[in-house]
């Protein structure tokens, strides 16, 4: 029934409140009279004119007053304020009304001017309130049944505003109380919702049957946030933390709003943070430009560049969907943080020499931030002409467009699998970065200043497309089983923010040649990290120990190209930078008079769709186990 009423069209529940409010004046009329005459109403001759009278002047003034705009479920004091506000018009015109009117006194007294609208008013606060409550789903929860038990994790303000709007709104969950450590709240009660401690949700999960756990922690630090959730994470339950607070301010959360656990809770680590100062500094009122914009970490360079407030911002991606999509979302945020920013989004491949060198010299970018380059392992293992073609010389074509323009700072974005590679993917980056740091050597030693070449290495970025978190999630929604490729593989991972920022402070200290790595705490194995994505889902593995488990964890073998472990140095006794969590590496590289004909040979067989030839001049170039060719003129990176 209820269900039925709220899928009603607008413009018909409308009608329907109007319908009632007409009901509930004459009501109110009937009832008013009765009590003045102490008798049961029979309306007889002018009478039947006031019966009719009191819902034509009511409808239009409440439809004035903008009653009939409100929602009945959301409804709190200010609409009854408005309500009360409507009806004192309402009773100020009756009362003119009846006082002007040559109606005897006898038929029609003139305390109905005020005894008819005090009844009005508690007849239509009272309709108002019993709607809200049987619409939030008091009453309706009942007929359409109760699919799960909720407890918050949070008995502060976020999560009381949570509860409340929960109450409001037409969901399938009901509240079974608050999990606080706060021991003055433990024992209380909160708008009727009990406050338990953490020590009593083994049993209180049983006993009420809970499905879920959110957490309402906005101003928790992240240590402490994640010792909850590895404490939560042996229990059944499926744990979801707050959407935005703008979205709980509005009154309208629902549980569908609710997300899975940031990929920060995921990580298990704190965040590296940013130092806001350095990066304005580095691009503040400058016009810079990114590759690969449309990507996952171009975009989100992108994102905090435009927050910095630079005088232009040139995007280029070859990828047209990509590029409309963050163009579209960058002009959305310029027209509300930074109007003044212009923003060019441009089509282009940096394997063009020609038209990145018009791209260059048109908009003389600061400083060019390259994040274009193919990066999923077993797809550039599988096209090794492509992969070398894009990551190293079209990072070698951008690199000298920006040297013959003057950019004054260069940089690229690499990853941990260009230390020691196995993969085609990994050495492409390894040998982009030995590129710049050839041309920066190159420049040190001719004594010309020239354009400052930086690369920045980290781990996985968590989130990303291909990213092992999204494809989790999504086999963990289709009931699994979750694919692992070995069960010691481990990774470093980060987030893509913090990337990002990686990125951005590396081009602000960088001074030529460096190759920076982010300190990113222990590896994480993969295989823990499915069990623990399983167990935070509110759901069990299904092993050998465990036969009735949920979710099967499947191993599907290593794949071409891939490693078990990551790396971020290739040298040792990396340096300490400006920020505390970003080394220096100190690592070899092939001078650029030895490193030339190697990438004319790289030209050569690709245009030659030679896979075997490319394959064998990069293993000569980056070996597995060491940096570069024996018996071969390297230089060590400067400290």
């Amino acid at each position: 029934m209820m269900q039925s009423i709220l899928d009603w069209p607008r413009w018909l529940k409308r009608l329907a409140v109007m319908a009632l409010d007409a009901t509930l004046a004459v009501l109110a009329m009937w009832l008013a009279f009765s009590l003045r005459l102490d008798l049961l109403h029979r309306p007889v001759g002018a009478q039947w004119l006031l019966y009719a009278l009191a819902p034509l002047m009511a409808i239009p003034i409440f439809a004035w007053m903008g009653l009939y705009r409100a929602i009945f479920r959301y409804t709190g004091f200010a609409a009854l304020t408005t309500t009360a506000k409507a009806i004192g018009i309402y009773g100020l015109l009756l009362l003119a009304v009846l006082h002007w009117t040559p109606w005897p006194a006898v038929v029609i007294p003139r305390s109905m001017g005020i005894l008819q609208p005090l009844i009005f008013l508690l007849l239509v606060g009272t309709s108002r309130a019993m709607a809200r409550f049987w619409l939030a789903g008091q009453f309706g929860r009942r007929a359409r049944g109760v699919q799960g038990r909720l407890l918050i994790y949070g008995a502060g303000s976020a999560g009381v505003q949570t509860a409340a709007a929960l109450r409001s709104g037409n969901h399938q969950y009901a509240l079974a109380g608050f999990i606080d450590d706060d021991p003055q709240k433990v024992g209380r009660s909160i708008n009727d919702l009990r406050v338990f401690a953490p020590a009593q949700l083994p049993a209180l999960l049983e006993r009420e049957r809970v499905t879920d756990i959110l957490l309402a922690l906005p101003s928790t630090s992240r240590q402490r946030r994640n010792q909850i959730i590895a404490s939560l994470q042996p229990l059944p339950v499926h744990i979801r933390t707050l959407p935005g607070l703008a979205d709980l301010a509005s009154g309208r959360v629902t549980v569908a709003d609710f997300h899975e656990l940031d990929i920060e809770d995921l990580l298990g680590r704190e965040p590296v943070a940013p130092q806001p100062a350095m990066l304005h500094r580095a691009l503040a009122g400058k016009s810079i430009l990114v590759t690969g914009a449309g990507g996952s970490i171009g975009s989100e360079l992108c994102r905090q560049i435009l927050r910095e407030e630079p005088a232009r911002l040139v995007l280029v991606d070859h990828n047209e969907f990509g590029l409309y999509t963050i163009h579209h979302e960058l002009e959305a945020l310029r027209a509300q943080r930074t109007p003044d920013t212009q923003l060019v989004p441009l089509l282009g491949n940096v394997r063009d020499a020609t038209h990145m060198a018009a791209i260059l010299a048109a908009h003389r970018p600061d400083t060019v931030y390259h994040a274009a380059a193919y990066k999923h392992v077993p797809l550039v293992e599988a096209n090794p002409a492509e992969g070398i073609a894009n990551n190293v010389l079209g990072t070698l074509t951008l690199a000298r467009a920006a040297q013959a323009q003057g950019v004054a700072r260069f940089v690229l974005v690499s990853t941990d699998k260009a230390v020691r590679p196995t993969s085609i993917m990994g050495a492409s980056k390894r040998l982009a970065e030995m590129v710049l740091q050839a041309l920066a050597d190159q420049q040190t030693t001719a004594g010309t200043p020239g354009t400052c070449f930086a690369m920045v290495r980290f781990g996985n970025v968590l989130g990303s497309s291909g990213s092992v978190v999204p494809l989790f999630r999504q086999q963990i929604a289709a009931g699994g089983p979750l694919t692992v490729t070995h069960e010691e593989v481990t990774r470093y991972f980060m987030t893509i923010p913090e990337a990002a920022q990686l990125v951005l402070h590396a081009g602000a200290m960088a001074e030529g040649g460096e190759v920076f790595v982010l300190d990113m705490g222990q590896p994480v194995k993969i295989l823990d990290l499915a069990r623990r994505m399983v167990a935070l889902s509110g759901r069990t593995v299904r092993d050998a120990g465990h036969p009735a488990g949920d979710i099967e964890i499947l191993i599907t073998g290593l794949r071409p190209g891939e490693k078990l472990f990551e790396e971020l140095l290739i040298g040792d006794n990396p340096t300490s930078t400006a920020h505390p969590r970003i080394m220096k590496a100190h690592e070899e590289f092939l001078l650029w008079a030895a490193l030339t004909p190697h990438l004319d040979v790289l030209q050569t067989t690709i245009q030659q769709a030679d896979a075997a030839a490319i394959t064998s001049r990069v293993w000569q170039l980056v070996p597995h186990g060491s940096t570069v060719q024996a018996n071969t003129p390297v230089r060590s990176q400067p400290a």
